[in-house]
């Protein structure tokens, strides 16, 4: 890339250069040094005096863009731009360099194309990197020593880190910072604080570049804790734990009593439920034998419970009647009689093994 460049610049320059070996201009205004962070624009301005015929800039030794008088500006890159400004003390190019990259430090330079005619200055690009302290807080008990340790990883240069204490710095004899490069190019920076609290304080970790507005921070917060007020702590603790014990027994116990609740009732649903069903099935069963009954007497009749059978009743009346001697030959001598003349007859026979009352006679008619 930087061949091509310099094989389409040099016809430029010679054609440039040629016409104007009589004329003498001069830069009036070169450009000054800068430093920006990494993705980030870079500016550089350069002003030449009247009758100027070409302008070259350079990074690195390298023409990165070209200004002719007559022509304008040719811009090889994106990353390469210009903006023009004419007045009456002369001409300005200013160069743009976007999203600057750590290769992009070192020597930008404006070159007129006469001899000791050019002026230079440096670009620093820097790298913001992440800062961090492990803990965001910590407790610190009486006449107890600490170690904090803050951590500054993938800047570029290496960080300067400070400490500060309630707003007020530390001194640096009560801190050491190691710092390491990358195979990347980048520096790491680790920082131990050492110190024995007699208060609470809010600690504050700062690392700083030339690039950057203010210092990255990260804070914290110690809690200085003395023998009273850890007492205190542990009672207060206690109190709590028993406290949020209660609350949860108390919510497992209404819980479990709501399930308890739940399953008798569901259990006397289910029971009469069941019992409904089951009156259902023996009205049902009765009904049907109640219709079978009903039917069966239709068919064949009904017994008559009360029917007496006459030899029955003639027992028993005979029975009832006194034993006097004469009246029994009287009855004895008829019936004889009666039995000798009369044609025998046959008497149906009639079941009667039921109970009966004398008093009561049915009789059943069959259709």
């Amino acid at each position: 890339m930087e061949r091509f460049q310099k094989f389409i610049l040099l016809p430029l320059i010679l054609t440039a250069s040629l016409p104007g070996l009589g004329f003498c201009y001069s830069i009036i205004n070169g450009p000054t040094n800068a430093t920006v962070l990494a993705g980030s624009e870079a500016r550089f301005n350069c002003t030449v005096s009247v009758g100027w015929v070409i302008l070259i800039w350079l990074s690195n030794g390298n023409p990165v863009l070209t200004v002719i008088n007559s022509e304008g500006a040719f811009e090889t890159s994106d990353r390469f731009t210009s903006q023009n400004y004419t007045s009456s003390n002369g001409f300005t190019s200013e160069l743009i360099i976007h999203n600057t990259q750590l290769s992009d430090s070192g020597k930008i330079e404006c070159s007129i194309q006469q001899p000791s005619k050019s002026s230079f200055a440096f670009l620093s690009v820097q790298v913001n990197g992440s800062l961090f302290i492990k803990n965001s807080t910590l407790t610190v008990k009486e006449n107890k020593t600490v170690e904090i340790v803050c951590e500054a990883l993938g800047w570029a240069p290496a960080p300067e880190i400070t400490w500060m204490s309630n707003d007020s710095f530390i001194d640096k004899s009560r801190y050491v910072t190691q710092q390491s490069q990358r195979s990347d190019g980048l520096h790491d920076a680790l920082s131990i604080l050492t110190l024995t609290l007699t208060d609470t304080e809010i600690l504050t970790c700062l690392a700083d570049i030339e690039a950057l507005p203010n210092p990255q921070n990260a804070t914290l917060t110690c809690i200085f804790l003395n023998s009273t007020i850890e007492n205190d702590y542990q009672e207060d603790s206690g109190s709590t734990w028993v406290i949020v014990l209660a609350v949860v027994l108390s919510l497992v116990g209404i819980i479990l009593l709501i399930i308890i609740i739940a399953v008798v009732v569901r259990c006397c649903c289910l029971k009469k439920k069941g019992s409904t069903y089951q009156n259902e099935i023996r009205k049902v069963s009765a009904e049907r034998k109640k219709d079978g009954d009903l039917e069966n007497r239709q068919k064949h009749g009904s017994e008559n419970q009360g029917y007496l059978p006459e030899e029955r009743q003639n027992t028993e009346h005979g029975s009832r009647i006194p034993s006097h001697p004469s009246v029994r030959s009287k009855f004895a001598i008829l019936a004889a009689d009666l039995h000798t003349s009369s044609v025998p007859k046959v008497r149906p026979q009639r079941r009667s093994d039921y109970p009966i009352s004398p008093k009561k006679i049915r009789n059943a008619t069959l259709v």
